[in-house]
Formats: C-alpha cells, sequence, structure tokens
C-alpha cells in the first residue's frame, strides 16, 4: 500500500504544479497574487486571525469598549439629571424628580425642562460638530505626518470633562447643565475615531477594512449593550462616577498599550508630499494665509473625483439623520411613551446585541457578496424603514421593533468608510478620512437643528405630529440612497476588480486583450 500512497501523493503534487503553471501562464504577476489573496481571505477565521493578532486593532477595539461602556452607561442618565435640573433652575420646580413622575401626570416645569434639554442637546451637537468640522481634515493631515497615537490619545483625553462635570452637577444642586454641555462641545475639536480608522487602515488590507471597521462598531455596541443595566441597579450618581473611572482607566490603558500605526517611511513620504504642495512663503503674513487657510485647502481632497462627490453626499444626508437619530431620540421616546431606566436598558441591550451581531457575523459575508456598493443601498434602506416606522408608532413594541431593525442601517459607516480607505494611497489615509468625518461633522451640526425645527413646527399637531421629524429623516435616507446608488462600482466595491480577474483565463485571444501580452491562451496559437 505504501508504494500506491507514494505515486497518488506524487501525482497530487505534479498536478497542483501543473495548475500553478497554467495560472502563471494565463495572468500577469498582479492578477495571481491577487487571486492568490482573494482565497485566503475568504475564511472568516483568518480575518479574525489576523484582526487580533495586528498591533493596533486590538488595542482600538479594546478603547471603543471601554469608552462605549462609560458613555452609554449614562445615555439614560444624563436627559434624566438635565431635564429635572433645568426644570428647578429655569421653571422653579420644587417637587421629586421628573423622571419619577408618571407619563400623564408630569408638571408643566418638568415638560419645560425636557424641551430645554432637547435645545441644549441640539446646540451642543452644532458647537461640537462644528468644531469637529473645522479640524477634522487636519488633524487626519497632520497624523499622516507625524503619527496617530497622539492625536487618539489628545481625543480621548478631552472625552473626559463631560463625565467630570455630569458628577459634579449632581453633588451640588446649584450646578447648572451648561458646564456638562460646554465641555461635550469642546471635545468636537479632536476627533479622535477618524483617526483610530486611519490607524486601522494603516495595517488592515482593503479587502478586509469594511468588516475591520465593522468590529470597532461591534465594540461600541457591546459596550452599549451592557451599560445600560447599571442604571437599573445603581443610583444615577453612582452610574456617573462609574462612567468617570471607566474612561480614565480606558485613557491610561491607551497611554501605556496603544502603539503607533503608521511607519516612519509612511510619515516621511506624507511630509515630503506636504512640502511639494506648500506655495511659497516668504513673509511671515504668508506663514500665516497658510495656516488659516489649510484646513480648507486639506477638505479639497474631497472634490478630486466622481466618487468622493458621491461620498461627500453620502455624508452630508446620512449625517444629518444619524446624529438627529442619537441626539434627540431618548428625549423622543421618554417625552411620549414615557421611557423609564428599565425601558431604556432593554432598548440598548437589543441594540447592542443587534449591533454585535450584524458587524461581526452579517457584514463581512454580505459585503463579500453584494460589494460595498449595495451594503450601503440596503443600509440607507432599512434606515428610511426604521425612522417611518419611529414617526407613526403608538405603543413601545414598536419602537422596539423599529430598534432592532436599525442595527441594519450600522453597515454603513464602515462600508463607506472602507470605500474612501480604498480609493487612496497610504500616505493619505488620515486626509481623506478627516475630510469626509468633517463633512459629515457639518451635518451632524445640522441635523439635529433641521429636525427639532421640525418638531417645534408639527408637535402641536401639525403634519403626522410628534413623530413628523422622523418621517423627514426617513425622506433623507431616501435622498441618501439614491447618492448610493450613483456610486461606480469598478472603485466602490474592493472585490471588483478580484472578481474580473477571475473571468480572465487561458481561453482570451491575445487580440481581444488591451494589453496584448501572451498570457498563454490556446487561441493565439
Amino acid at each position: 500500500m505504501a508504494p500506491q500512497r507514494d505515486n497518488y501523493e506524487s501525482s497530487r503534487a505534479a498536478d497542483e504544479r501543473r495548475n500553478n503553471f497554467i495560472t502563471h501562464l494565463s495572468m500577469d504577476e498582479d492578477t495571481e497574487k491577487l487571486l492568490h489573496n482573494s482565497t485566503n481571505s475568504d475564511h472568516p477565521t483568518s480575518f479574525l486571525r489576523y484582526f487580533l493578532t495586528s498591533s493596533g486593532p486590538p488595542q482600538i477595539i479594546t478603547l471603543c469598549l471601554l469608552i462605549a461602556l462609560a458613555l452609554g452607561s449614562t445615555v439614560g442618565v444624563v436627559p434624566a439629571v438635565v431635564e429635572d435640573r433645568y426644570a428647578r433652575l429655569n421653571h422653579g420646580y420644587t417637587g421629586e424628580p421628573c423622571l419619577q413622575i408618571k407619563m400623564g401626570e408630569r408638571p408643566q416645569e418638568c415638560m419645560l425642562g425636557n424641551d430645554d434639554a432637547q435645545n441644549s442637546a441640539a446646540m451642543t451637537s452644532f458647537i461640537s460638530n462644528s468644531l469637529t468640522f473645522s479640524t477634522s481634515s487636519l488633524m487626519g493631515s497632520i497624523s499622516d505626518e507625524r503619527g496617530r497615537r497622539g492625536i487618539i490619545l489628545l481625543g480621548i483625553g478631552l472625552s473626559l470633562l463631560g463625565p467630570m462635570f455630569l458628577v459634579l452637577m449632581q453633588l451640588d444642586d446649584s450646578i447648572s447643565p451648561f458646564p456638562f454641555y460646554a465641555s461635550h462641545a469642546f471635545s468636537g475639536i479632536v476627533s479622535w475615531m477618524a483617526v483610530a480608522l486611519s490607524s486601522l487602515s494603516d495595517v488592515i488590507r482593503s479587502e478586509w477594512r469594511a468588516p475591520a471597521f465593522g468590529m470597532v462598531l461591534a465594540g461600541f455596541s457591546m459596550g452599549f449593550a451592557l451599560s445600560p443595566i447599571l442604571a437599573v441597579v445603581m443610583s444615577h450618581l453612582m452610574v456617573s462616577i462609574f462612567a468617570l473611572i471607566i474612561l480614565v482607566g480606558g485613557f491610561i490603558f491607551a497611554c501605556f498599550y496603544m502603539p503607533e500605526t503608521l511607519s516612519p517611511e509612511s510619515a516621511a513620504q506624507a511630509r515630503l508630499n506636504r512640502l511639494s504642495e506648500r506655495p511659497p512663503m516668504n513673509t511671515q503674513a504668508d506663514v500665516w494665509k497658510y495656516n488659516l487657510m489649510r484646513p480648507a485647502k486639506e477638505l479639497m481632497i474631497l472634490n478630486r473625483n466622481k466618487l468622493f462627490r458621491l461620498l461627500s453626499a453620502l455624508a452630508f444626508f446620512s449625517g444629518c439623520i444619524g446624529s438627529a437619530d442619537h441626539t434627540l431620540f431618548l428625549y423622543y421616546v421618554e417625552e411620549n411613551f414615557g421611557f423609564n431606566d428599565s425601558d431604556i436598558a432593554t432598548l440598548f441591550l437589543i441594540i447592542g446585541v443587534m449591533g454585535i451581531f450584524v458587524q461581526t457575523v452579517i457584514l463581512k459575508p454580505f459585503n463579500s457578496l453584494v460589494g460595498e456598493r449595495r451594503v450601503v443601498i440596503v443600509s440607507f434602506l432599512v434606515g428610511s424603514l426604521c425612522n417611518y416606522l419611529y414617526g407613526v408608532a403608538e405603543t413601545k413594541r414598536t419602537i422596539f421593533v423599529s430598534a432592532t431593525l436599525a442595527s441594519l442601517t450600522g453597515m454603513s459607516f464602515p462600508t463607506i468608510s472602507a470605500i474612501k480607505s480604498n480609493n487612496v494611497d497610504e500616505m493619505e489615509q488620515g486626509r481623506i478620512q478627516g475630510a469626509l468625518y468633517s463633512l459629515q461633522s457639518l451635518a451632524s451640526a445640522l441635523g439635529p437643528l433641521l429636525l427639532r425645527y421640525v418638531y417645534n413646527e408639527t408637535k402641536d399637531g401639525g403634519g403626522f405630529g410628534r413623530g413628523t421629524m422622523f418621517i423627514f429623516g426617513a425622506g433623507l435616507y431616501l435622498v441618501a440612497t439614491l447618492f448610493a446608488w450613483a456610486l461606480p462600482e469598478e472603485e466602490a466595491n474592493s472585490n471588483y476588480k478580484k472578481y474580473h480577474a477571475k473571468k480572465r483565463s487561458s481561453l482570451v485571444p491575445r487580440s481581444e486583450r488591451q494589453d496584448g501580452l501572451n498570457y498563454g491562451s490556446t487561441q493565439d496559437a
């Protein structure tokens, strides 16, 4: 039996060598390498193994988990604390905490306090995102030249201010919510998330970037899934202190364990590229002019081609409604559906678990099957449906069902980030991520104000009633879907070149090839 087994193994090895030889004759070196990588990348375990063993991605996921755990634990605390504080400071309320009173029995002072809280949240979002719009592209460009780590640490450090003032506000009844909202607004000057995505792009290859960015959102989803439960078993003050401790721990973790993912060679090349683009500066006035105009110049990368212009439109319209949903949704369900801490904990548990499932189980195979372009289209259509359901909902059950479906909308952010990352070289990763994040931040600044205006105009019976702002948001998602449909497939889909490379075979005659090279076609003979 041994000689037969040896003959079988020898025959099998010969067949493999023959197939490799034919493949080598049938295509150029780049295509052969592309197909080899595509074969290896089709296995989910290959992606997860590479992601978890790389230097940078595991640390970023850990940071996202800690930050989401901290911020998510206070997501139900902030509306309750701020609404009650505004009712007491601005409208003379002296009774028991507003959210402890049943929905139909709340006094007018509490309702007015809720309006003040929503207006403050919308204005804070506007200021924060305006700052991000002004600085994100510049921060991204600087990270291309100087490295990612320092900017990430600065952004996380600024995010500590809001939770600190939330704790102080509960310790001292005379403190206004203004310092809390002001610190949140100021933290928008450095958006560490855009730089973190650039850091992932430094070490993740193109066809894995969408699921890799999805893993970042999965980290956030896991934190948000677990954190609101704390508000059920702990007091608002204890939850706020816990969140602050977690954020401080995350900052310390980043200081000691966050690596620099940008290679020295890429940083040096990026600096040379920026110097070549810099105009002559002969006076100090020229230096000031260049520095003041640089953020605007960095944004011009968005006008480079049709793809980037379409991505800019996607970022704007989706950012408008996405930010409004995140900013105003909790205030809306607390005021109109009587959501309490237990309801919010259940809601975020559902959102978190579904977010983890979508980002870790659905996104990668779905992206490999249909491509990034169709993933974005499906995400926006689902977003439009969910916002419509928010607007016409009459019961808590509809809100829970809509929020469950809305997790599919989360596929759009990592996918759009992957498309823009795949269409620039490694020296411009920070620049393009920052520029599109800037535009999305502008939309995020305008979105809550726009929907808040629609709400104020319709809450007393106009349009579809209090839910009209979400129906309006559903329309914006449909507009974004049209722009997603217009994306050029050959540039948007990372597997487009791979798919067409597989169609090249030895049966294509030389006369039909654009390059005229001989790949060993049987028809060339």
